[in-house]
């Protein structure tokens, strides 16, 4: 027992999913009996899988706010908020059309909808995308407090560095603002460190109930379009990133990808941007060394508009549907994917399968039936999981190298192995 107390927390979390797979599979193998389904799947596994999903998102919108709040208000030059932002938003912007190119070339390149066997149709609803010029207007919260009840990230990224840069401008007063700020700061970080402990059990619970109830047959029947989303996914994230993270930041890249394990292991188990926003904001000040001043407004502004793993999805998914459907796409299409996709990540929520529903939009603008989003249906759960952690390994690769350009990296905590490590343990 004291030796599995010395383990860290990525440790701890890693053997937590290992754990969760062998049990899900073994109930899966049994044929999922009666009492299991009633007992443990939808039992025992969905509550604590739910309540750990839950204590993630209730962390989420304090700790966006106070401590975007707490980083706006300690820039002495608020011109720098607006270099941030826009090395970011380019950044950004960059990362993802690179993912949607890499995307769309090898789904002409191999073809994957070609001689496809989808599975059993699936009768689905899918919302619309919200149009990108609401995206903008929506960005400004007519009740702040309202944004923050709805967890609406850009409304309250919005109202938060507004009043950070306020603070700032308030002197005396805003000293005292801040000082109280920064306390609560440090409070939410501490109730951050509490729900950790409690990861490994969440996440034994959400891969067990994956392993149990995911189908061999649906993958089977989709091998090449799912073998060819983890192919580029997995390109993406250890040759694209690597590639520009040595170029722009002139670190290195094996020991940043080091370093962010633990998150990828919660946003691989969660599925979601989102959820996982306090474990990668506190890895990438502690464990990296980004200070709060740039981490507090790039991650959650990654969380929202950073979008490679989805981009990446899309633009597979796109090409199989166009091609089981026997439609060719011109190469105007294409572009019109290429620029649908990238707009459309601004202001897409970071929640599970969230790239389904922008996925519909991106289909309708190409002339494609969006009803053939039913075909990879089966599918999406794991491939959403590791299309997050695409996603989170490129927000904080952005912030690395932002915080770098602007002095704000300190490279003895991202040269230390052991920086972070009353965190991760």
């Amino acid at each position: 027992m004291a030796s599995i107390n010395k383990l860290s927390l990525s440790a701890k979390i890693f053997i937590a999913m290992i754990l969760g797979a062998i049990a899900g599979l073994a109930l899966n193998i049994a044929g999922n009996p009666e009492w299991s389904q009633i007992w443990l799947i939808d039992g025992v596994f969905k509550v604590v899988g739910q309540i750990f999903i839950s204590l993630l998102k209730m962390l989420v919108v304090p700790l966006v706010f106070v401590s975007l709040v707490c980083g706006s208000s300690s820039l002495s030059d608020p011109k720098m908020l607006g270099r941030v932002g826009g090395k970011t938003i380019g950044l950004y912007l960059l990362t993802t059309a690179i993912a949607v190119c890499l995307a769309l070339s090898s789904a002409i390149i191999f073809k994957p909808g070609v001689g496809a066997q989808p599975i059993s149709k699936v009768d689905t609803q899918i919302a619309e995308a919200t149009p990108f010029t609401q995206v903008l207007i929506d960005m400004v919260p007519t009740n702040p407090v309202a944004a923050m009840a709805d967890g609406q990230m850009l409304p309250i990224i919005f109202f938060a560095v507004l009043l950070g840069i306020s603070i700032t401008l308030s002197k005396e007063v805003g000293v005292r603002v801040a000082s109280w700020f920064n306390d609560m700061n440090a409070i939410i970080m501490k109730l951050v460190t509490l729900v950790m402990g409690f990861a490994p059990y969440g996440v034994f619970s959400l891969i067990a109930i994956l392993a149990a109830t995911s189908s061999a047959d649906s993958f089977l029947a989709l091998g090449k379009y799912v073998g060819l989303v983890f192919a580029v996914l997995f390109i993406h994230a250890l040759v694209v990133y690597p590639i520009l993270f040595s170029m722009l930041a002139r670190l290195s890249p094996m020991k940043f990808l080091f370093k962010l394990r633990a998150a990828v292991l919660f946003a691989f188990s969660t599925a979601s941007s989102n959820a996982t926003i306090p474990v990668t904001l506190e890895t990438v000040e502690k464990r990296i060394g980004v200070s709060n001043k740039v981490a507090s407004f790039t991650i959650p502004l990654g969380a929202t508009i950073n979008m490679d793993g989805t981009a990446i999805m899309q633009g597979i998914a796109t090409g199989f549907i166009a091609q089981y459907y026997g439609i060719d796409l011109s190469m105007s299409q294409y572009l019109m994917v290429v620029v649908m996709v990238i707009l459309a990540s601004i202001g897409t929520a970071g929640v599970p399968s969230v790239g389904l529903v922008v996925l519909a939009g991106v289909l309708t603008q190409v002339g494609l039936p969006a009803e053939g989003i039913a075909l990879i249906l089966g599918v999406d759960r794991l491939l959403d999981m590791t299309r997050t952690v695409v996603n989170i390994t490129g927000d904080s690769m952005v912030t690395t190298v932002v915080a770098k350009s602007e002095g704000e990296l300190d490279l003895d905590i991202f040269d230390d192995p052991k920086a972070g490590v009353i965190y991760d343990r």
